[in-house]
């Protein structure tokens, strides 16, 4: 194996967290970028405590996606980037650019600096948002090449900005992206271990659980995967010549309703999830629930609608074997219980 110098964006987040454990594990060396270098102690900790055991072939450096400072001195000698950093926020919010911009104004600032820096390739990190949005229910199995329609039922603010920037990347690539190669990835529902004590991206609806946050079990399905399966993923795309070009929907499985969910943690956590709820609510309450609850509108579309998956190509092309999701919905749970952050009785 080529050991590789690799720059992780957004060093502090879920995924990108666990693609540097997997990284430094396999020998790679691993720069990471972080909005301010105070946070650099608090990351380093945090990935000790996951299971690092030696941090020396890891290096951090500032770099903000809304901001040119810092990105040139973050790709000089880096062979390959993956581009994990971008906000995260599904479902309503006041002003969909707070979201859109950074998401898409970011990953040209780096896919930029990193073709001006000679990088070999950058991975992004996209999201399912940006596959299966917006269509009408015709029972169609969603694969690499699908898009997002933005202008369909139940596209919010994230779906956009997830779309708006890998087809941003795409179209640099196209045309000024001279011999820097890109590959995307575009994984569902990401649940797994916690990292320190942020709970990101899909683990809040097993803390929502966990907490008796929510009063009922909505009719709506969740495709699940595997945060250590998506760090996995990243570290093949990266140096597999055949994923050059190639987007990847890193999906596993059918997707799971949330009962099914509710009924995993309480069989795999006992006590610590006496809290989840038992009873289901009907779509009408849901649906009038929306009416002034803009919270809630964007769930609405997807009621009862279990979107199917392939994710023949990242086995093809990457190798890639996915474990089940209750795997995923379990070790998120116990994490969460272990660290503290579901309060006792």
């Amino acid at each position: 194996m080529t050991r590789k110098h690799v720059l992780v964006t957004g060093g502090s987040g879920f995924i990108a967290g666990h693609c540097i454990l997997q990284l430094i594990e396999q020998g790679h060396r691993v720069r990471a970028t972080l909005r301010s270098l105070d946070r650099e102690g608090d990351v380093r900790a945090v990935l000790h405590d996951a299971g690092l055991q030696d941090d020396t072939a890891l290096g951090f450096v500032a770099a903000d996606l809304m901001r040119d400072d810092g990105w040139a001195g973050a790709m000089s000698g880096i062979d390959v980037v993956l581009h994990v950093a971008s906000p995260v926020q599904p479902g309503h919010v006041e002003d969909e650019n707070q979201l859109i911009a950074p998401a898409v104004d970011g990953t040209l600032r780096v896919l930029r600096t990193a073709r001006d820096a000679g990088v070999g390739r950058v991975v992004l990190t996209s999201a399912f948002h940006a596959v299966s949005w917006g269509y009408r229910r015709d029972g169609r199995v969603f694969n690499d090449d699908d898009w997002t329609i933005l202008d369909g039922p139940g596209v919010d603010a994230y779906g956009k900005s997830k779309t708006l920037a890998e087809r941003a990347a795409w179209d640099f690539i196209a045309s000024e992206g001279g011999t820097l190669e890109l590959t995307s990835l575009l994984p569902v529902a990401v649940m797994g271990p916690v990292m320190g004590r942020d709970i990101s991206g899909s683990n809040h609806i097993i803390q929502r659980l966990l907490t008796g946050a929510v009063p009922g079990l909505p009719n709506l399905y969740i495709p699940i995967v595997d945060v250590r399966d998506v760090a996995a993923a990243h570290v093949s795309a990266m140096t597999a010549p055949q994923a050059a070009g190639q987007r990847f929907l890193i999906s596993n499985g059918v997707p799971l309703s949330m009962k099914q969910i509710a009924d995993t943690l309480r069989e795999a956590l006992g006590a610590s999830a006496e809290r989840v709820p038992t009873r289901t609510i009907p779509d009408l309450v849901l649906r009038l629930s929306a009416v002034f609850n803009r919270q809630v509108r964007p769930y609405v579309a997807d009621l009862g609608y279990v979107k199917k998956t392939t994710n023949d190509k990242a086995r093809r092309l990457l190798g890639w074997t996915p474990r089940p999701p209750r795997e995923a919905i379990i070790a998120a749970g116990d994490s969460m219980v272990r660290k503290g952050l579901i309060p006792d009785g």
